[in-house]
């Protein structure tokens, strides 16, 4: 998983930290925050997106197959992301690179370099709160995809 600018709340911090210890007995998982670009503060929000989008496309090899978790992405239930996750592992050797964007959503270059968007709800989460919320919906359907009993259905 990779995410712009660094996690500012402590509670979230605690939050991925705890997914991030139990991810790593089911999948080789690796946590990539990216900085803000330089000044972002002072940026236009198109051109703040912008130079987001480029920080990630440097980072990015060829191969790699891009996630980006985004509102306006396919929904899925909580099984139905452990079979995609299933599909994903099993379909690939590639690197699967879940993105979480700044606060503002991603630029048009990113989304047509990515291979699907997906959302987590229709709802609004602050973007840093997503982190601790995907982490814990990839460990769930890592739990599922093994048959253990985290997942009440």
């Amino acid at each position: 998983m990779w995410c712009i600018n660094k996690t500012s709340q402590k509670f979230i911090r605690d939050g991925i930290d705890l997914y991030v210890k139990r991810l790593g007995h089911y999948i080789s998982f690796d946590l990539t925050v990216i900085p803000a670009p330089k000044s972002a503060s002072k940026l236009p929000l198109a051109k703040l997106k912008l130079a987001e989008a480029e920080l990630v496309l440097h980072k990015l090899k060829d191969t790699d197959h891009l996630i980006l978790l985004d509102e306006k992405g396919k929904e899925y239930s909580s099984i139905e992301f452990s079979k995609q996750l299933q599909k994903l592992q099993m379909s690939s050797n590639k690197r699967v690179v879940f993105l979480i964007g700044g606060g503002y959503g991603f630029a048009e270059s990113l989304k047509a370099r990515s291979n699907s968007l997906m959302s987590l709800s229709k709802m609004t989460f602050p973007h840093e709160l997503v982190r601790v919320i995907f982490l814990e919906q990839l460990y769930r359907a890592c739990t599922i995809n093994k048959g253990e009993k985290y997942h009440h259905s």
